[in-house]
């Protein structure tokens, strides 16, 4: 995992303990304990390291998790690899919400390494976001997003921290519903990791990008309860097989549910916001 791999530290050395295999020669550094190897580090210790960080890590997405319940707010964390589509489908996703649900609140988390580029593109929607820049990391933590979610309007809907469960307040009315979405760093890896709090985590993946991504990358999509399979306007020209792209992702994550959509034509549009709305009564 990122925190332990010792990326961006000079002078590290050559990895070891890889499995070898004997016919082809191929390197594994995953199939230890630590599922990781670290020059200069015992797989003993990198599972501690990792257990500490993500433990603390943890806590906080705990207490995002119960704040966002106490506001009414329902979270969805967006992970993909870099151009799969993510802020396009978003700021679609937005315009067809608002006028779907106009009475429903919205708001944006956008995680990049820098530039508020993508944070731009959705305040020109209307709808308010932060963005939140994490230098050298690789994706966003849960103490950035609690941070972030403090400085959105959203944090004051339905302030009152009272009964969690029916989203009521302490004087036991339920407030209406509001949406957080969280755009993660693009990144095929370590958001799987990463608890920010969510309800769900959501995996994107464009027909440009190879049918066989959930092999390759298998720990995101285990973790994702969603994937939306993106840019499908462009099948007719990319060589990418929908259903064995789906059965490798079923094969990594039996419980996987699966949603084919354009932001370019709107096909699957109305699937994906039947999707996120489901379980939220979103005012007419």
């Amino acid at each position: 995992m990122c925190v332990v791999c010792g990326c961006g530290q000079p002078g590290a050395g050559p990895a070891v303990g890889a499995v070898v295999n004997a016919a082809t020669g191929d390197l594994h550094y995953g199939a230890g304990p630590a599922r990781v190897s670290v020059p200069g580090m015992s797989a003993e210790r990198t599972i501690r390291l990792e257990a500490d960080v993500l433990g603390a890590n943890q806590a906080v997405a705990d207490a995002n998790r119960a704040h966002f319940a106490a506001h009414g707010v329902r979270t969805f964390n967006l992970v993909s690899s870099p151009g799969s589509g993510k802020t396009t489908l978003l700021c679609a996703t937005l315009d067809a919400l608002r006028r779907r649900a106009s009475a429903l609140p919205l708001a944006v988390i956008e995680g990049d390494q820098q530039t508020s580029r993508d944070a731009d593109r959705i305040r020109a929607t209307g709808v308010p976001a932060i963005q939140v820049n994490t230098g050298k990391g690789c994706h966003l933590d849960a103490p950035m997003v609690a941070e972030a979610f403090a400085r959105l309007p959203l944090h004051d809907h339905g302030h009152r921290h009272g009964h969690h469960h029916g989203h009521a307040h302490d004087d036991g009315h339920a407030h209406d519903p509001a949406l957080l979405f969280i755009e993660n760093v693009g990144n095929l890896v370590c958001p799987a990791l990463w608890d920010l709090g969510e309800d769900a985590k959501v995996v994107m993946l464009s027909v440009t990008e190879g049918d066989d991504k959930p092999l390759k990358y298998p720990d995101l999509f285990a973790a994702a309860r969603l994937m939306v399979i993106t840019k499908t306007d462009l099948l007719p020209h990319v060589d990418f097989d929908v259903a064995q792209c789906i059965g490798y992702a079923q094969r990594v994550n039996p419980g996987i549910e699966v949603l084919l959509l354009s932001a370019k034509t709107g096909i699957g549009l109305d699937a994906w916001l039947d999707w996120l709305l489901a379980g939220a009564e979103a005012p007419a």
